[in-house]
Parts: structure tokens; C-alpha cells; sequence
């Protein structure tokens, strides 16, 4: 499994790149709605972490199960990546990475700030993405696909150029990061220093919304240290699709085996990496 070609080497057009993301679209809409009719009006009751697990998986496998199940019918071929801690992704082949809750926590908690996320990887590089909140505004969709461009509900996005006086920015952090030690300093560090240069920093959920909105404009940037491939790419290819830079911390190429993520608008990034480089 994960071994096919794609696009390109499919003889795959423009048009046919976004039917197929059209597609997975309406896969993430539908476990999307599943899910948002059985989340919790009030707070899961969970008094552990053990208790909070249970509960999500009671949630979250059913879920999980019916994104492989349409995604497998789109694309066969692809082989279907595991949601792993640590972050990583394959590096060969062509899989789906997928996240059926992403933003559990809020899920759990009655909150609105979750979404369903499904990536067609290739080689380790994301070529198709689709992040979808069902209940965060009444639901928006963002979708993407290599050298096309990116959308949010259905129309063209661009990243909005804004001073660092001016910019509202987001940060997060990845499920193992208290087992990095030197991610969580970094962390700690970055957010001293970028709270000190904008007038607003904020954890609103999921990181591929996150980094979505960068793209939009919704968000003036997002940053992060520690290695978190499964969330951060489907919303790097639609920010980068959007015109977004998407680079590490020190202004580097990003990729999935990056161990920080810088995204924001161009005219931002070069003032966004001067903050960091007080990171050590």
C-alpha cells in the first residue's frame, strides 16, 4: 500500500485535482456531522486522563473508522497512515493522514473549536487537504491541492499583511511535547518573546485550523516548536496554497520532519523570525 503515483504522473488535471478534493470534502462534511450530533452539550464528566481516553475513543474510533471507509473508496490506492503521538508521517508512498477529531479537548468539553482533517500525503509532502469545523461559525471548510490554490467554503483565500503591532497570533503545542524538553523550553521561551511583540497571542484549537486561518487572514501568523507532521500538514499546504510563507522557526524550508513551524503572511514573516531568534 502507498506506493502509487499521483497527479502529474496520474495525468491527473487542475480540474480533476479539485473534483477529488471536492470529494473528500463531502466525506469530511458527512463524519463531521456525525460527529457534531453526538458531541456533548455539557462537559465529558472525566476525572482522569484514562477516563478522558475511554470517553474519546468511544467518540472517535466510530469516526475515524467512517473517514477510512469513504476516503478508501476515493483513492484505493493510498494507504492509510496511523495516527501516530509522535508526529511522524511515512516518507515513501502515497497515504492518508487523517484526524477524525482533531481538537479533542474542546470536543470533549463542549466547546465548538474542533475539526475533521484528511491529507493525501506523497512522499512525505502534502498534495491534497481538506479542514472542516463543523460548528465554528455555522462550519467552515478550508481545501487545498498542490499548485492550486486554496479555498475557504468554496472561494479564493489570501493571507492579509498586518504590522506585528497589529497581529493577532497563535501558537500550540504537539501531543508529546512535555517528553522534548528542549520543544517545551523553546515553547516557553518563544511565547515570552512573541507576547511582547503583538498585542495578542491565542491557542484556538486544532493546528490545522490554525494554520488555515493564517491563510485566510483570520490569523496573522502561527508558530510552534516540536515535531508534529500529522497536524501541521494539511493546514501548511493550505496556507502555503494561499500565499502564505511556510517556513520553521529560523526561516528554513519547512517540512515534515521540521522540529519547529513558522507560517504567516509574507510581509510578516521576516519581522515574525526576528522575535524567534531570541528563542535559544
Amino acid at each position: 500500500m502507498g506506493g502509487k503515483p499521483i497527479f502529474e504522473e496520474d495525468g491527473m488535471e487542475l480540474s480533476e485535482r479539485w473534483a477529488l478534493a471536492e470529494a473528500v470534502e463531502a466525506a469530511v462534511r458527512e463524519v463531521g456531522a456525525e460527529l457534531a450530533a453526538r458531541r456533548p452539550v455539557e462537559p465529558a464528566p472525566a476525572r482522569t486522563a484514562e477516563e478522558a481516553m475511554a470517553r474519546f475513543a468511544e467518540l472517535d474510533g466510530p469516526a475515524a473508522d467512517g473517514l477510512r471507509t469513504r476516503l478508501g473508496a476515493l483513492r484505493p490506492q493510498a494507504g492509510w497512515a496511523p495516527e501516530e503521538w509522535d508526529g511522524t508521517v511515512p516518507t515513501e508512498g502515497e497515504w492518508w493522514v487523517c484526524d477524525a477529531t482533531d481538537g479533542a479537548v474542546q470536543y470533549l468539553l463542549g466547546l465548538p473549536h474542533w475539526a475533521v482533517t484528511a491529507t493525501l500525503v506523497r512522499d512525505g509532502a502534502a498534495v491534497l487537504a481538506v479542514v472542516h469545523a463543523p460548528e465554528l461559525d455555522g462550519g467552515r471548510t478550508y481545501r487545498a491541492v498542490l499548485d492550486g490554490g486554496a479555498r475557504l467554503d468554496g472561494r479564493p483565500i489570501a493571507p492579509l499583511e498586518r504590522e506585528l503591532a497589529a497581529a493577532v497570533a497563535a501558537t500550540s503545542q504537539p501531543p508529546l511535547v512535555a517528553a522534548d524538553p528542549v520543544a517545551l523550553r523553546r515553547a516557553g521561551e518563544s511565547l515570552s518573546a512573541m507576547a511582547g511583540a503583538v498585542p495578542a497571542v491565542r491557542n484556538l484549537g486544532p493546528t490545522a485550523l490554525q494554520v488555515a486561518q493564517v491563510g485566510s487572514g483570520h490569523l496573522a501568523l502561527f508558530w510552534q516548536y516540536g515535531t508534529d507532521a500529522g497536524n501541521l500538514l494539511p493546514g501548511a499546504l493550505i496556507a502555503r496554497e494561499a500565499g502564505a510563507a511556510v517556513t520553521d522557526a529560523a526561516g528554513a524550508a519547512w517540512t515534515a520532519g521540521s522540529d519547529s513551524v513558522l507560517v504567516a503572511a509574507p510581509g510578516l514573516h521576516a519581522d515574525a523570525v526576528g522575535v524567534l531568534r531570541a528563542v535559544r
